[in-house]
């Protein structure tokens, strides 16, 4: 019996075995990494006004952010795989909790930014550690149900984002910076809640000794060699472009091209997160349940990209609520977690934290880009469809990529099965 597989055997003689309860924290952590994204979109005709931005600038409000956000994301799984993850995740959670408070309360753009960038920075210490965590936690036949649970945090976040921004400013006349003080304050509480529930295994050292021999041996370019990780970071960054292209500029389309205003911004919007909860779940049990990806994910990339064209294609309103439910339910936050399976299936297990830190790196690339390259393509069209229209375009490519996924040589489904 490995070690996993005893201490899951010992945790189930509970009430509540540990990988649940893991399951349920690392949820309210992507719930609070995306609430905090998410406030932002709602108000971005308070902030254009108030510093008298261009669409291209104010698309570059959550270019910068993910830019800060991506560019710690490899670093953060180096170091959780070194240091221990739990050490690097719940000071990364505290601190962008902080920031955040702090970046309501700037005067000017530049302070802005500055401050909302750092937000970011911090945001970038969960990915890989976070999934290093549960991935290690998770018994391995539930890896893709229990990851799909942990995915659904961000739907609740998004919708989350949504509401508090939308009420707090749009709807109760309050001030724009205050939404950014509320989820600071939710957030800082959330990230003392995983210092309690969150174990971390100690690095001992066999395990210095073991990363040291991984540094010698594995560099992260080895990690392209594994074709089937290529495929996946190809996929997934064409699916996070097309999702931070809606997370980003929905609320902000509903109100122009579309006349929707108020509190129907965000019921419209949370139709994306909320379609993607049950959809994200059930996908991820039928993959679980084949014991393969591909198939999946072929049904679920040209379904998001028929979503996202349909968005915006169509005057109807009916379609546009039907588009945004199909991309909730086929998009990018029920793809994730198939994805996470493939690197699971295939990433070297002692470099789990590094493996996952460079997936979401590449994927997030595709977030710095979105947010930009669609104001960019607005000020230029004068309409925003052409930037769904280019999402949709790369979505395209990563379903391709997805197509050469070989299933017949995953390095740990052959281990587990030996």
């Amino acid at each position: 019996m490995t070690e996993q597989n005893k201490a899951l055997s010992h945790e189930s003689k509970g009430r509540v075995p540990y990988w649940v309860k893991a399951v349920i924290v690392f949820t309210l952590g992507w719930i609070a990494l995306y609430a905090t994204r998410t406030i932002l979109n709602p108000i971005m005709d308070n902030i254009q006004v108030d510093f008298g931005l261009s669409n291209s600038q104010l698309g570059l409000i959550m270019s910068i952010f993910f830019l800060g956000y991506a560019g710690l994301n490899v670093p953060s799984g180096i170091l959780g795989d070194k240091l221990g993850k739990k050490r690097v995740l719940v000071p990364g959670v505290i601190l962008f909790g902080a920031f955040a408070v702090i970046t309501g309360m700037m005067p000017t753009f530049f302070l802005f930014m500055a401050t909302w960038i750092m937000v970011g920075v911090f945001q970038g210490f969960y990915y890989g550690p976070q999934y290093g965590l549960s991935s290690e936690a998770i018994p391995t036949k539930r890896i893709t149900i229990g990851s799909a649970i942990i995915n659904s945090g961000m739907a609740f976040g998004t919708s989350l984002g949504y509401y508090i921004s939308t009420y707090t400013v749009n709807v109760w006349g309050m001030d724009w910076r205050v939404p950014f003080y509320i989820i600071g304050i939710i957030v800082i509480l959330i990230g003392i809640t995983m210092w309690i529930v969150i174990k971390d295994k100690p690095v001992t050292k066999e395990d210095r000794e073991a990363a040291k021999g991984t540094e010698d041996k594995l560099k992260i370019g080895d990690l392209f060699k594994n074709k089937n990780l290529i495929m996946a970071y190809i996929t997934i960054f064409s699916a996070i472009y097309g999702f931070f292209v809606i997370l980003t500029w929905l609320p902000y389309y509903l109100e122009h091209a579309r006349g929707i205003t108020g509190g129907s911004v965000a019921f419209v919007s949370s139709l994306v997160p909320w379609a993607a909860i049950p959809g994200s779940i059930l996908f991820s049990w039928i993959a679980d349940k084949m014991g393969k990806r591909r198939p999946v994910l072929l049904v679920m990339l040209p379904l998001s990209i028929l979503a996202i064209i349909s968005i915006v294609a169509f005057e109807s309103m009916t379609v546009l609520y039907i588009a945004l439910i199909g991309y909730g339910i086929f998009g990018k936050i029920s793809t994730n977690p198939v994805l996470v399976a493939v690197v699971a299936d295939n990433a070297p297990k002692n470099a789990y934290s590094t493996a996952f830190g460079v997936y979401n790196f590449i994927g997030m690339c595709g977030s710095i880009l979105a947010p930009y390259i669609t104001g960019f393509l607005t000020d230029v069209t004068g309409t925003l469809n052409a930037g769904f229209y280019f999402a949709a375009g790369l979505l395209v490519i990563g379903t391709i990529a997805s197509m050469f996924i070989n299933e017949n040589n995953r390095p740990n489904i052959e281990q587990s099965e030996a």
